[in-house]
Protein backbone atom coordinates (compact mmCIF):
# COMPACT_ATOMS: atom_id res chain seq x y z
CA UNK A 1 0.00 0.00 0.00
CA UNK A 2 1.43 3.27 -1.01
CA UNK A 3 0.39 6.79 0.84
CA UNK A 4 0.85 10.01 -0.56
CA UNK A 5 -0.03 13.04 1.03
CA UNK A 6 -1.37 15.84 -1.40
CA UNK A 7 0.60 18.92 -1.53
CA UNK A 8 -1.26 20.89 -4.19
CA UNK A 9 -4.77 21.52 -5.30
CA UNK A 10 -7.22 21.33 -8.05
CA UNK A 11 -5.21 19.08 -10.10
CA UNK A 12 -7.25 16.00 -11.28
CA UNK A 13 -6.82 12.84 -9.34
CA UNK A 14 -5.41 10.51 -11.93
CA UNK A 15 -3.14 13.45 -13.46
CA UNK A 16 -2.04 13.89 -9.92
CA UNK A 17 -0.57 10.54 -8.90
CA UNK A 18 0.95 10.05 -12.63
CA UNK A 19 3.21 13.12 -11.71
CA UNK A 20 4.36 11.44 -8.28
CA UNK A 21 4.27 7.74 -9.21
CA UNK A 22 6.44 6.98 -12.73
CA UNK A 23 6.12 3.30 -11.85
CA UNK A 24 2.24 3.45 -12.82
CA UNK A 25 1.15 4.39 -16.14
CA UNK A 26 -2.00 7.10 -16.60
CA UNK A 27 -4.03 3.99 -17.94
CA UNK A 28 -2.93 2.03 -15.01
CA UNK A 29 -4.32 4.33 -12.50
CA UNK A 30 -7.51 5.44 -14.33
CA UNK A 31 -7.97 1.40 -13.80
CA UNK A 32 -7.38 1.61 -10.34
CA UNK A 33 -9.13 4.46 -9.34
CA UNK A 34 -11.90 3.04 -11.48
CA UNK A 35 -11.61 -0.83 -9.32
CA UNK A 36 -11.59 1.45 -5.99
CA UNK A 37 -8.04 0.51 -5.61
CA UNK A 38 -7.27 3.98 -4.86
CA UNK A 39 -9.07 6.06 -2.32
CA UNK A 40 -9.08 9.67 -0.79
CA UNK A 41 -9.37 10.15 2.56
CA UNK A 42 -10.62 6.67 2.69
CA UNK A 43 -13.30 6.98 -0.60
CA UNK A 44 -13.68 6.07 -3.82
CA UNK A 45 -13.55 9.02 -6.05
CA UNK A 46 -13.76 9.44 -10.01
CA UNK A 47 -10.31 9.95 -11.91
CA UNK A 48 -11.47 13.55 -12.59
CA UNK A 49 -12.01 14.48 -8.73
CA UNK A 50 -9.45 17.80 -8.18
CA UNK A 51 -7.45 17.03 -5.46
CA UNK A 52 -6.67 19.02 -2.22
CA UNK A 53 -4.15 19.88 -0.24
CA UNK A 54 -3.74 17.69 2.74
CA UNK A 55 -5.90 14.76 0.84
CA UNK A 56 -4.59 11.76 1.84
CA UNK A 57 -4.14 9.14 -1.14
CA UNK A 58 -3.70 4.86 -0.53
CA UNK A 59 -2.81 2.97 -3.55
CA UNK A 60 -2.96 -0.77 -3.62
CA UNK A 61 -1.82 -2.36 -6.16
CA UNK A 62 -3.87 -6.05 -6.98
CA UNK A 63 -1.94 -9.28 -7.50
CA UNK A 64 -1.89 -9.96 -11.21
CA UNK A 65 -5.21 -11.89 -12.23
CA UNK A 66 -4.79 -15.29 -14.13
CA UNK A 67 -6.45 -14.44 -17.36
CA UNK A 68 -8.87 -16.59 -19.13
CA UNK A 69 -7.68 -15.73 -22.37
CA UNK A 70 -6.58 -18.40 -24.31
CA UNK A 71 -3.41 -18.71 -26.06
CA UNK A 72 -3.34 -19.78 -29.83
CA UNK A 73 -0.83 -20.55 -31.94
CA UNK A 74 -1.51 -18.24 -34.55
CA UNK A 75 1.44 -17.73 -37.12
CA UNK A 76 3.16 -13.89 -36.41
CA UNK A 77 5.12 -11.92 -38.93
CA UNK A 78 7.70 -11.01 -36.42
CA UNK A 79 9.65 -8.07 -37.35
CA UNK A 80 11.73 -7.58 -33.75
CA UNK A 81 12.07 -9.13 -30.53
CA UNK A 82 13.99 -9.53 -27.36
CA UNK A 83 13.52 -9.77 -23.70
CA UNK A 84 11.04 -6.81 -23.37
CA UNK A 85 9.53 -6.12 -26.86
CA UNK A 86 8.45 -7.74 -29.34
CA UNK A 87 7.10 -5.64 -32.49
CA UNK A 88 5.04 -7.69 -34.95
CA UNK A 89 3.58 -6.47 -38.20
CA UNK A 90 0.02 -6.94 -37.91
CA UNK A 91 -2.04 -8.68 -40.47
CA UNK A 92 -5.29 -6.63 -42.10
CA UNK A 93 -8.55 -8.48 -40.57
CA UNK A 94 -6.90 -9.58 -37.21
CA UNK A 95 -7.87 -7.89 -33.86
CA UNK A 96 -5.72 -6.95 -31.72
CA UNK A 97 -7.50 -7.71 -28.11
CA UNK A 98 -10.35 -10.19 -27.24
CA UNK A 99 -13.86 -8.72 -27.38
CA UNK A 100 -17.52 -8.95 -27.81
CA UNK A 101 -17.47 -11.10 -30.94
CA UNK A 102 -14.25 -11.30 -30.89
CA UNK A 103 -12.86 -13.56 -28.22
CA UNK A 104 -10.50 -15.10 -30.12
CA UNK A 105 -8.22 -15.03 -32.84
CA UNK A 106 -6.88 -11.87 -31.78
CA UNK A 107 -3.43 -10.67 -31.75
CA UNK A 108 -3.32 -11.13 -28.06
CA UNK A 109 -4.36 -14.91 -28.16
CA UNK A 110 -1.05 -14.87 -30.60
CA UNK A 111 1.55 -13.40 -28.39
CA UNK A 112 0.01 -14.98 -25.26
CA UNK A 113 1.31 -18.15 -26.92
CA UNK A 114 4.32 -16.65 -28.66
CA UNK A 115 5.41 -15.20 -25.33
CA UNK A 116 3.93 -18.13 -23.11
CA UNK A 117 2.76 -16.08 -20.31
CA UNK A 118 5.75 -13.66 -20.60
CA UNK A 119 3.48 -10.15 -20.94
CA UNK A 120 3.45 -7.10 -18.96
CA UNK A 121 -0.07 -6.68 -16.66
CA UNK A 122 -0.30 -3.08 -17.24
CA UNK A 123 -2.76 -3.38 -20.08
CA UNK A 124 -5.23 -5.77 -18.07
CA UNK A 125 -7.01 -8.86 -18.03
CA UNK A 126 -8.09 -8.51 -22.21
CA UNK A 127 -5.05 -6.57 -23.40
CA UNK A 128 -1.65 -8.24 -21.95
CA UNK A 129 1.10 -6.44 -23.11
CA UNK A 130 -0.54 -4.25 -25.62
CA UNK A 131 0.93 -0.54 -25.31
CA UNK A 132 -1.03 0.68 -28.49
CA UNK A 133 -3.78 -0.24 -31.35
CA UNK A 134 -4.30 -0.83 -34.64
CA UNK A 135 -7.63 -1.23 -35.87
CA UNK A 136 -9.04 -4.45 -37.20
CA UNK A 137 -8.25 -3.84 -40.99
CA UNK A 138 -5.37 -1.66 -40.49
CA UNK A 139 -2.30 -3.45 -41.19
CA UNK A 140 1.71 -2.93 -39.99
CA UNK A 141 3.56 -2.38 -36.89
CA UNK A 142 2.66 -2.72 -33.28
CA UNK A 143 4.38 -3.01 -30.06
CA UNK A 144 3.80 -5.51 -27.41
CA UNK A 145 5.52 -5.50 -23.82
CA UNK A 146 6.68 -8.21 -22.40
CA UNK A 147 6.74 -6.71 -18.97
CA UNK A 148 5.80 -4.16 -16.84
CA UNK A 149 8.63 -1.56 -16.92
CA UNK A 150 9.08 -2.08 -20.84
CA UNK A 151 5.11 -1.46 -20.97
CA UNK A 152 5.44 1.85 -18.65
CA UNK A 153 8.24 3.40 -20.70
CA UNK A 154 6.62 2.82 -23.97
CA UNK A 155 3.74 4.23 -22.73
CA UNK A 156 5.21 7.46 -21.37
CA UNK A 157 6.94 7.57 -24.70
CA UNK A 158 3.73 7.53 -26.90
CA UNK A 159 2.36 10.23 -24.17
CA UNK A 160 5.01 12.03 -24.64
CA UNK A 161 4.68 12.06 -28.91
CA UNK A 162 8.76 10.90 -29.04
CA UNK A 163 7.26 7.68 -30.86
CA UNK A 164 7.48 8.44 -34.40
CA UNK A 165 4.58 6.46 -36.26
CA UNK A 166 4.63 6.55 -40.79
CA UNK A 167 1.26 4.81 -42.09
CA UNK A 168 0.74 4.79 -45.83
CA UNK A 169 -2.67 5.08 -47.22
CA UNK A 170 -4.48 5.27 -50.54
CA UNK A 171 -7.23 7.94 -50.69
CA UNK A 172 -9.90 8.60 -52.71
CA UNK A 173 -9.64 10.92 -55.13
CA UNK A 174 -6.88 13.72 -55.85
CA UNK A 175 -5.09 16.17 -53.33
CA UNK A 176 -3.99 19.31 -54.40
CA UNK A 177 -1.27 20.30 -51.86
CA UNK A 178 2.15 18.43 -51.88
CA UNK A 179 1.79 18.01 -47.93
CA UNK A 180 -0.01 19.62 -45.32
CA UNK A 181 -1.29 18.93 -41.81
CA UNK A 182 -4.80 18.32 -40.86
CA UNK A 183 -5.48 20.28 -37.11
CA UNK A 184 -9.30 18.96 -35.90
CA UNK A 185 -9.88 17.56 -32.64
CA UNK A 186 -11.63 14.32 -32.33
CA UNK A 187 -14.55 12.95 -30.11
CA UNK A 188 -17.38 10.43 -30.03
CA UNK A 189 -19.78 10.67 -32.81
CA UNK A 190 -23.22 11.87 -31.34
CA UNK A 191 -25.09 10.31 -33.63
CA UNK A 192 -23.19 6.88 -33.83
CA UNK A 193 -21.13 5.67 -30.45
CA UNK A 194 -19.27 3.05 -32.73
CA UNK A 195 -18.06 5.68 -34.80
CA UNK A 196 -15.78 9.02 -34.15
CA UNK A 197 -16.01 12.61 -35.66
CA UNK A 198 -14.53 15.86 -35.70
CA UNK A 199 -15.97 17.77 -32.84
CA UNK A 200 -15.32 21.02 -31.42
CA UNK A 201 -15.33 19.42 -27.87
CA UNK A 202 -13.13 16.98 -29.53
CA UNK A 203 -9.51 15.70 -28.27
CA UNK A 204 -7.06 17.77 -29.96
CA UNK A 205 -5.21 15.34 -33.27
CA UNK A 206 -3.12 16.27 -36.03
CA UNK A 207 -2.33 14.00 -38.71
CA UNK A 208 0.21 15.36 -41.08
CA UNK A 209 0.75 13.78 -44.78
CA UNK A 210 2.60 13.99 -47.90
CA UNK A 211 1.67 13.12 -51.23
CA UNK A 212 3.98 9.85 -52.72
CA UNK A 213 2.02 9.42 -55.89
CA UNK A 214 -1.16 10.62 -57.95
CA UNK A 215 -3.55 8.70 -59.73
CA UNK A 216 -6.28 9.96 -61.78
CA UNK A 217 -8.57 8.96 -59.29
CA UNK A 218 -6.58 8.63 -56.18
CA UNK A 219 -3.84 9.97 -54.14
CA UNK A 220 -1.05 7.41 -52.06
CA UNK A 221 -0.08 9.73 -49.37
CA UNK A 222 2.52 8.99 -46.61
CA UNK A 223 0.99 9.69 -43.14
CA UNK A 224 2.43 10.88 -39.46
CA UNK A 225 0.37 11.50 -36.70
CA UNK A 226 1.39 12.91 -33.77
CA UNK A 227 -1.45 11.92 -31.32
CA UNK A 228 -3.46 8.85 -31.44
CA UNK A 229 -6.91 8.73 -31.55
CA UNK A 230 -9.06 6.24 -31.88
CA UNK A 231 -10.00 6.27 -36.08
CA UNK A 232 -7.91 9.25 -36.17
CA UNK A 233 -6.57 9.04 -39.63
CA UNK A 234 -9.49 7.97 -41.39
CA UNK A 235 -11.93 10.33 -39.65
CA UNK A 236 -9.42 13.22 -40.84
CA UNK A 237 -9.38 12.01 -44.44
CA UNK A 238 -12.60 11.20 -44.80
CA UNK A 239 -13.23 15.14 -43.15
CA UNK A 240 -11.58 16.81 -45.87
CA UNK A 241 -13.09 14.66 -48.58
CA UNK A 242 -10.64 12.21 -49.33
CA UNK A 243 -11.24 8.88 -47.34
CA UNK A 244 -9.37 5.66 -47.68
CA UNK A 245 -10.00 3.47 -49.98
CA UNK A 246 -12.35 0.74 -48.63
CA UNK A 247 -12.98 2.24 -45.45
CA UNK A 248 -17.07 0.91 -45.04
CA UNK A 249 -17.32 3.15 -41.97
CA UNK A 250 -16.05 6.64 -43.05
CA UNK A 251 -16.85 6.09 -46.36
CA UNK A 252 -19.50 4.10 -48.58
CA UNK A 253 -16.45 1.55 -49.24
CA UNK A 254 -17.06 0.98 -52.38
CA UNK A 255 -14.14 0.60 -54.89
CA UNK A 256 -13.30 -0.89 -58.14
CA UNK A 257 -10.81 -2.96 -56.64
CA UNK A 258 -12.88 -5.32 -54.61
CA UNK A 259 -11.16 -4.68 -51.41
CA UNK A 260 -12.63 -5.22 -47.86
CA UNK A 261 -11.09 -2.71 -45.19
CA UNK A 262 -9.38 0.51 -45.81
CA UNK A 263 -5.88 0.95 -47.09
CA UNK A 264 -4.08 1.94 -44.45
CA UNK A 265 -0.32 0.34 -43.22
CA UNK A 266 1.77 1.24 -40.34
CA UNK A 267 4.90 1.14 -41.95
CA UNK A 268 7.02 2.49 -39.85
CA UNK A 269 8.04 3.18 -36.04
CA UNK A 270 11.26 4.84 -34.46
CA UNK A 271 11.27 4.65 -30.45
CA UNK A 272 13.51 3.87 -28.16
CA UNK A 273 14.32 0.81 -26.54
CA UNK A 274 12.12 1.29 -23.52
CA UNK A 275 15.04 -0.61 -21.32
CA UNK A 276 18.26 0.18 -23.38
CA UNK A 277 17.31 3.83 -24.79
CA UNK A 278 18.74 2.46 -27.69
CA UNK A 279 17.13 4.56 -31.07
CA UNK A 280 14.85 1.79 -32.89
CA UNK A 281 14.05 2.29 -36.54
CA UNK A 282 11.76 -0.66 -38.05
CA UNK A 283 10.19 -1.19 -41.00
CA UNK A 284 6.77 -3.82 -42.34
CA UNK A 285 6.59 -3.62 -45.79
CA UNK A 286 3.37 -3.15 -48.15
CA UNK A 287 1.16 -6.17 -47.76
CA UNK A 288 0.58 -8.25 -51.44
CA UNK A 289 -3.09 -6.95 -51.70
CA UNK A 290 -1.77 -3.13 -51.28
CA UNK A 291 1.21 -4.07 -54.28
CA UNK A 292 -1.46 -5.44 -56.13
CA UNK A 293 -3.65 -2.61 -56.22
CA UNK A 294 -0.97 0.21 -56.41
CA UNK A 295 0.70 -2.16 -59.73
CA UNK A 296 -3.10 -2.07 -61.39
CA UNK A 297 -2.81 1.50 -61.04
CA UNK A 298 0.57 1.98 -62.44
CA UNK A 299 -0.19 0.34 -65.38
CA UNK A 300 -2.67 2.66 -66.51
CA UNK A 301 0.02 5.78 -66.40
Amino acid sequence: MERIVVDTENVRLDAFISGKNDKLSRTMIQRLIEDGEILVNGNKKKMAYKVQIGDVIEINIPAPKETDIKAQNIPLKIVYEDNDIIVVNKPKGMVVHPANGNPDGTLVNAVMALCKGSLSGIGGEIRPGIVHRLDKDTSGLIIVAKNDLAHINMSKQIKDRQVKKIYVALVKGNISEDEATINMPIGRSTKDRKKMAVRKDGKEALTHFKVLKRYEKYTLLEIKIDTGRTHQIRVHMAEIGHPVVGDIVYSNGKNEFGIEGQMLHAGSLDFKHPITGKQMHLEAELPQYFKDVLKKLDSRE
